[in-house]
């Protein structure tokens, strides 16, 4: 009975692991995970981000106008999530 319970609960294991495996698309994982997020429609603002670059150990600042009168500060950061901050910016007209 203890076998019949443990080859039940590794089958299980085993289909939630496939599962969440299955649900990471390949679409979006292009070289060093800079993938895009799927955009709705296909359609977004493609327009290039003016960038900053820092020196080596510091993250690269990124930034551009997002939305009707909003400015996205976007840094890199290669160890961990990269920090963002939008603000209003009234030289971002739409």
């Amino acid at each position: 009975m203890k076998r019949i319970r443990a080859s039940v609960w590794t089958a299980g294991v085993v289909l939630v692991v496939g599962s969440l495996l299955a649900g990471c698309s390949q679409e979006y994982d292009d070289e060093r995970g800079k993938g895009d997020a799927p955009v709705s429609g296909k359609t977004g603002d493609d327009t290039p981000a003016e960038v900053f670059n820092m020196p080596d150990g510091f993250g690269n600042l990124a930034t551009k106008c997002v939305g009707h009168g909003f400015r996205a500060y976007v840094t890199t950061n290669a160890t961990g999530p990269s920090n963002v901050q939008i603000v209003e910016d009234k030289t971002c007209g739409g």
